[in-house]
C-alpha cells in the first residue's frame, strides 16, 4: 500500500468527534464510536485508571476508557505520520483498521483497582482481552464493520502469541514499545488529571519524528532528547503517583485481603475476571463476616494503613527472598505478628502487610536513525537511560510494612528488623 493510500484510509469515514480534555477533539469513524459502546467496553468506564490514587490525589478519578480511547487517537496519529513520511508501507486497509479496534480494546481485560492483583497467578489481562475479541459475537462483529479482523486485532493485543503476519508484526511494535501509545497517553493523562507537573511530553514532536525502516520503528537523533523525557517522566511518576506511599498502602491492603480470601477458598480466581471497581467491591460486601474483606472496606474509604518501617530493595536480603513471592507472604507476615501481639493483643493477622513493588525496566530498545542514515540502539546513541535506568529502579524499589495506626513506630520497626536479620 502506498502512503497516500494508507492516508486515505485514515481520513475516510471519520466524521464523529470524541472530545477529551487532552486531546482535544479525537475523530472516530460509525463504527469505531459504535465499538466502545458495547458493554465490554463501556465497562472500562467504571474502572479508575490509577485505581486508589484519587485518594491521595482528588483529581485522579480517569477512568481506562478515557485512557483507551487516548491511546487510539495517538495510535492513529502514528499511522498518520507514518503514511505521509513513506510513498510505500508494509499495510492494507484491514490491518490499518484492526489496529485502530486494537488500540481501543487493549484494556478490555484490565482488573479493577489498577495493578492491586498483578502480582496473583491471575491471567495477562492482554490474554483476556484477545479471547473477548474471539469469542464475543458482538464485539467481533463491531471490529469487522470497521472494516478490521477480529484474528489479527486479538493478536496485536496478545503479543505473546505466535503471529505469522509481518504486518501484525509491526502493528504489535507500535503498540507496545518503548514510545508506544500506551505509554504517551497514560504518562500525560495520569500526570494532567494528579495535577502532577512531570508527565507531560512533547508527543507532536515523538510522533513526528518516528518512521518505521527495516519492518522496525525508529526515531530521528534530534528527538533523543524526548525519548530521555519519556523516559524521566515514567521515574517521576512512580516516585510522586504510582509508588506513593499512601498509594502503595491502599494496594497492598487490596492484595492482602484478596490473598487471604484465596487461601481460604472463600474466593477464587475466576471471581477475579471481568470486574469493574464496583464489582470488584460487592465480592467483598458478599462475605460481610470474613474479616479480612475489612481491609477493602477501608481501602474503599482511603483509610489507608500507615508506613511503619521501610528498607531499600535487596535481591540477596532476608526477607526479599521470604516475601517476593505474595502467596509466601503470609509466613513473614506471621512472623512479625507473633512479635507484636503481646504489646497488642488486638491486632489481627491479617493487618499485619509487608509490601514488595514489582520490578520496573528503564530500558529503551527503540533505534535511532543517525545523521549518516545508520540505525544504532539507544545506548549507543548517547542516551542517559539505558545507563541510569537500573539506578532510578534501585532507587524507587523499597520494602515496606504497614500496620494499624495504634502500633508505635518503634515496635513496628522492632519486628522488622528483627525477620530482615533472620
Amino acid at each position: 500500500m502506498t502512503g497516500s493510500e494508507a492516508l486515505s484510509v485514515l481520513n475516510r469515514g471519520f466524521i464523529h468527534t470524541v472530545k477529551d480534555p487532552l486531546w482535544g477533539n479525537i475523530p472516530m469513524t460509525d463504527s469505531l464510536r459504535k465499538l466502545i459502546a458495547i458493554d465490554e467496553v463501556e465497562k472500562l468506564s467504571r474502572i479508575k485508571q490509577n485505581g486508589p490514587a484519587f485518594h491521595i490525589y482528588p483529581g485522579a478519578v480517569h477512568t481506562r476508557l478515557s485512557h483507551s480511547i487516548g491511546v487510539y487517537y495517538l495510535g492513529r496519529e502514528i499511522l498518520l505520520s507514518l503514511s505521509r513520511k513513506n510513498t510505500s508501507l508494509p499495510f492494507t486497509e484491514e490491518g490499518i483498521m484492526s489496529f485502530l479496534a486494537a488500540c481501543l480494546l487493549h484494556d478490555i481485560g484490565h482488573f479493577p483497582y489498577a495493578h492491586s492483583l498483578k502480582e496473583l497467578a491471575v491471567r495477562e489481562h492482554e490474554e483476556i482481552a484477545a479471547d473477548l475479541i474471539m469469542e464475543c459475537e458482538e464485539l467481533g462483529k463491531a471490529i469487522e464493520d470497521a472494516g478490521g479482523s477480529r484474528e489479527t486485532a486479538a493478536l496485536i493485543i496478545a503479543d505473546r502469541r505466535s503471529c505469522p503476519s509481518r504486518e501484525t508484526e509491526i502493528y504489535r511494535r507500535i503498540l507496545s514499545g518503548t514510545l508506544d501509545p500506551d505509554k504517551l497517553d497514560y504518562l500525560t493523562r495520569d500526570a494532567f488529571f494528579a495535577g502532577i507537573p512531570y508527565g507531560r511530553q512533547d508527543t507532536d514532536f515523538i510522533i513526528s519524528s518516528m518512521d518505521l525502516q527495516d519492518e522496525r520503528i525508529v526515531l530521528d537523533k534530534e528527538a533523543i532528547s524526548s525519548v530521555e523525557q519519556v523516559l524521566f517522566s515514567k521515574y517521576m511518576m512512580y516516585r510522586t503517583l504510582y509508588w506513593h506511599k499512601g498509594v502503595r498502602s491502599l494496594t497492598a491492603m487490596i492484595k492482602k485481603a484478596v490473598v487471604s480470601a484465596l487461601k481460604d477458598g472463600i474466593i477464587t480466581y475466576s471471581d477475579l475476571y471481568l470486574k469493574d471497581d464496583y464489582d470488584f467491591y460487592s465480592l467483598s460486601r458478599k462475605h460481610p463476616d470474613y474479616p479480612p474483606f475489612s481491609l477493602i472496606a477501608l481501602a474503599e474509604k482511603g483509610k489507608a494503613f500507615p508506613r511503619k518501617a521501610v528498607k531499600p530493595f535487596e535481591s540477596d536480603g532476608t526477607i526479599e527472598k521470604a516475601s517476593l513471592d505474595i502467596m509466601a507472604r503470609s509466613d513473614t507476615e506471621m512472623k512479625i505478628h507473633d512479635s507484636l501481639r503481646k504489646r497488642y493483643p488486638g491486632l489481627p493477622e491479617y493487618a499485619v502487610i509487608i509490601d514488595i513493588p514489582e520490578r520496573i525496566s528503564f530500558e529503551s530498545d527503540i533505534g535511532i536513525r543517525m545523521d549518516d542514515g545508520r540505525i544504532v540502539d539507544a545506548s549507543k546513541a548517547g542516551m542517559l537511560f539505558p545507563k541510569a535506568g537500573t539506578m532510578f529502579s534501585s532507587s524507587l524499589r523499597t520494602v515496606s510494612l504497614f500496620l494499624p495506626e495504634y502500633v508505635t513506630d518503634e515496635d513496628a520497626e522492632r519486628a522488622f528488623k528483627a525477620v530482615c536479620n533472620g
